[in-house]
């Protein structure tokens, strides 16, 4: 068998890159880009919280995949998502185990009654702390996990993306907390980390990039393909690159 080079190594993983992205699942490029584990877990933290309520909502659902993962639901369990290709699959995820899933537009009052549910939770999604208050019943919680602003700048300088030119430059965990204490919650928990992401081939990298187009806007291989082309050389030779991922968990209570 004749030995790849370089070059055709990139072309391949390019095209590789390709592979269609749905829901919000990244199993296609799962072993080529690892974060190191969080000081927390997601999971753990929502976890006796939905085995004890009789309500909840789960704002950007994805495909539905990790809800799903959360069974048994509580009895009335709803599921938001704002991105048009996700929604039929969510529904196929989640109809059938109960779940309604109510498509939404990302900034627009959400469609449910006031103090409709004990429990809220949204894990990288964006939300409106007003409607987070109005939805959430008395000493009900809201517990979400956030991408904060400095999450995998390294990519921006290699690619000579403008970090300044960022939409969400003051995301951070202070503003989080304070926004939410703004309109009546009381901060249970607060943490912050900044676990490093490995990433071992180009062609997973462009796929991460493509189905997280906040990070470079209008990204595309071909405006970008000269420093693409450098991360490969550097990877091939080093192994591997390490980016900075930055996420934050809040658990607050609404009083």
């Amino acid at each position: 068998m004749n030995t790849l080079t370089s070059k055709e190594i990139f072309n391949l993983l390019l095209k590789d890159a390709l592979h269609p992205f749905s829901g919000w699942d990244f199993s296609h490029i799962r072993s080529r880009i690892v974060m190191e584990p969080l000081t927390w877990s997601y999971h753990s933290e929502i976890l006796p919280f939905v085995r004890t309520v009789e309500s909840m909502l789960d704002m950007g659902t994805g495909g539905g995949e990790f809800l799903s993962s959360l069974q048994p639901l509580p009895k009335k369990t709803y599921a938001t998502e704002a991105y048009e290709p996700n929604v039929p699959i969510a529904k196929q995820t989640l109809e059938p185990i109960g779940v309604e899933v109510v498509q939404i537009k990302e900034k627009d009052p959400l469609p449910f009654e006031n103090e409709q549910f004990e429990l809220i939770i949204n894990r990288h999604e964006y939300y409106s702390p007003i409607e987070i208050q109005r939805i959430l019943k008395q000493n009900g919680l809201f517990i979400t996990q956030q991408v904060g602003w400095k999450d995998n700048l390294e990519l921006n300088n290699r690619l000579g993306y403008p970090i300044e030119e960022l939409e969400y430059l003051d995301w951070n965990l202070k503003k989080i907390a304070q926004e939410l204490e703004d309109v009546g919650f009381t901060i249970k928990t607060k943490l912050e980390a900044f676990p490093i992401t490995r990433c071992f081939d180009i062609g997973a990298i462009v796929y991460y990039l493509k189905a997280i187009p906040w990070q470079i806007p209008e990204f595309s291989i071909e405006k970008y393909e000269n420093n693409l082309w450098e991360m490969h050389e550097e990877i091939l030779k080093e192994g591997y690159i390490d980016l900075t991922s930055h996420r934050m968990l809040i658990v607050s209570e609404k009083k």
